[in-house]
């Protein structure tokens, strides 16, 4: 790696930010990664792994003793490590909440020492329950009860979110916040819950695409290459510091529909089943009905709107 002020993204291995840390590389960027591969995998990096440029550090972050040198010499952090996937989260939630809480600490302690600029992802879970048929970053927040280990990931990420917003007023830290909804692209794995994974690997087989809950619950969904366009223009713009930003697609659908488009994108044999929420997760599993993002904001801020379609994102994601 060559001398001089790098770009620090931690989470680096996971699916999104093996993209992301292909970007930089690409923009001639020196790009240190941080990962325990607790969910990340270095064969998302297969392609980079070489490059002069490129640094993997496999650690957590709260365990790395090189940490504050580590964020003073970067020109900028994308801090993308997180517990992924509701499976994970439902079956997981003491992990989610003392990883989530401890490694942003930790991470945001060490960029105020020389306020170097951080953006943290964050994500549509923090909306919850709210009926909103859109959502905009300034609404209330509606989250579910404590007893529902569901909800465990967003109050993690919004807890982080606090967390990262004081660091910006009483320490002067250049934060900016990202809320991912739905990122879908290549190298994505089904393997902790996914919904477009999952459905594009069983059409791909001929085996029965599984409808949680009765399928009317919709989505929007981004291809990775989209999120991490947007994340590159708002590390680059100094009037995102200090604000929340919504990173998603706008073309709605619900999940049974969805189902029925990856099938006929790709061709397919396969039949399509509902199991309830109850055998998918666990007995009184909650989920959102609607998570359409408002992302006018991003693009007043950035000049920038995904606007991939669906069924171009079915494609790319089958490969």
């Amino acid at each position: 790696m060559k001398n001089g002020k790098h770009i620090l993204v931690t989470g680096g291995a996971g699916f999104i930010g093996a993209h992301l840390v292909e970007r930089l590389l690409k923009d001639g960027k020196s790009v240190v990664v941080i990962d325990d591969l607790s969910t990340g995998s270095r064969d998302n990096l297969r392609a980079v792994a070489q490059n002069k440029n490129f640094r993997f550090i496999q650690t957590k972050i709260s365990a790395f003793a090189e940490l504050p040198e580590l964020a003073a010499n970067s020109e900028f952090i994308f801090h993308l490590a997180a517990t992924v996937g509701v499976e994970l989260v439902v079956k997981s939630a003491l992990h989610v909440l003392e990883a989530s809480f401890n490694e942003t600490q930790i991470l945001l302690r060490a960029a105020a020492k020389n306020s170097t600029p951080i953006l943290f992802t964050s994500t549509s879970e923090v909306y919850g329950k709210s009926a909103k048929p859109e959502f905009s970053e300034d609404d209330d927040l509606l989250i579910g009860p404590p007893g529902q280990s569901r909800w465990s990931y967003a109050c993690s990420k919004l807890t982080d979110e606090f967390l990262a917003l004081a660091y910006a007023r009483e320490k002067n830290l250049p934060v900016t916040i990202a809320r991912l909804f739905n990122t879908v692209g290549p190298r994505q794995t089904g393997r902790y819950g996914m919904v477009l994974p999952r459905f594009i690997s069983a059409a791909k087989n001929n085996e029965p695409l599984k409808v949680f809950g009765d399928g009317a619950q919709s989505r929007c969904f981004c291809l990775v290459h989209d999120v991490v366009e947007a994340l590159v223009r708002l590390q680059k713009n100094d009037a995102a510091r200090g604000e929340i930003f919504n990173i998603g697609g706008t073309e709605e659908i619900s999940i049974l529909e969805l189902a029925k488009l990856v099938v006929a994108t790709l061709d397919s044999k396969s039949q399509i089943e509902l199991i309830p929420y109850d055998q998918a997760y666990a007995p009184g599993f909650d989920d959102m009905r609607r998570r359409k993002p408002l992302v006018e904001k991003l693009e007043r801020c950035v000049n920038f709107k995904p606007q991939t379609t669906l069924r171009e994102i079915i494609r790319l994601t089958a490969g």
